[in-house]
């Protein structure tokens, strides 16, 4: 693989990591939650869920899922109806103010496990990421040249991006944290975020696979 390939397949993903998704709206949802070191466990979860990906869209797999009509509108309806779930929960999550706030807020947080097994879902069953990897993928790789090195390659270079990406939206979601500490202002951060979610969800239903009408 020649630099000039790398470096086209660094700004490729790049635009793809910073464009808003799933993975951006978790990542600022969490940064503004826990805070950065703590969104950074569903940081961890999100890459796990790309490697995957990549994994299938590297194996070929990804190419079957999307000739499928019936494995690829499963694989859609549980990512859709993931988002969705995640999206109620937070709506419906407990808001608490006071001096205890900070106590109890880090009490509530879930534990290390759940925030990472949530980022690997979000981007393990967001058909999205398969159909853009598999539409990008092979525009990278070099037929005269072995498969292995190639995947190992760009698989290492977009889970570095994408995690320099999501680290930076719960980055600036963090710096927010002061403007939330009441009740009141964890409600609408809660809502918000939910919300969106909740919508990123719904859109899902409406993805088609490659070449369907």
């Amino acid at each position: 693989m020649s630099f000039a390939t790398w470096f086209a397949f660094v700004i490729a993903g790049t635009v793809i990591a910073i464009s808003p998704g799933s993975g951006a709206v978790l990542s600022m949802s969490h940064g503004l939650a826990y805070g950065v070191k703590k969104a950074s466990a569903t940081v961890l979860g999100l890459q796990l869920g790309l490697i995957m990906v990549l994994a299938i869209a590297g194996a070929g797999v990804g190419s079957l899922l999307l000739a499928s009509e019936t494995a690829f509108t499963v694989v859609k309806v549980i990512g859709a109806l993931y988002l969705i779930y995640l999206g109620i929960s937070q709506m419906r999550s407990k808001a608490e103010a006071g001096p205890t706030a900070s106590a109890a807020g880090l009490a509530a947080h879930p534990p290390f496990k759940k925030r990472v097994l949530t980022g690997f879902l979000t981007n393990a069953t967001n058909p999205k990421g398969i159909i853009f990897m598999v539409a990008v993928l092979p525009q990278f790789i070099s037929k005269d040249a072995p498969l292995l090195p190639q995947l190992l390659i760009l698989g290492v270079t977009m889970v570095t991006i994408d995690s320099l990406v999501m680290h930076g939206y719960a980055f600036l979601a963090s710096s927010m944290q002061r403007l939330f500490r009441d009740a009141r202002a964890m409600r609408i951060q809660n809502r918000f975020f939910g919300a969106v979610l909740v919508v990123v969800g719904s859109m899902l239903f409406f993805v088609k696979r490659a070449g369907a009408n």
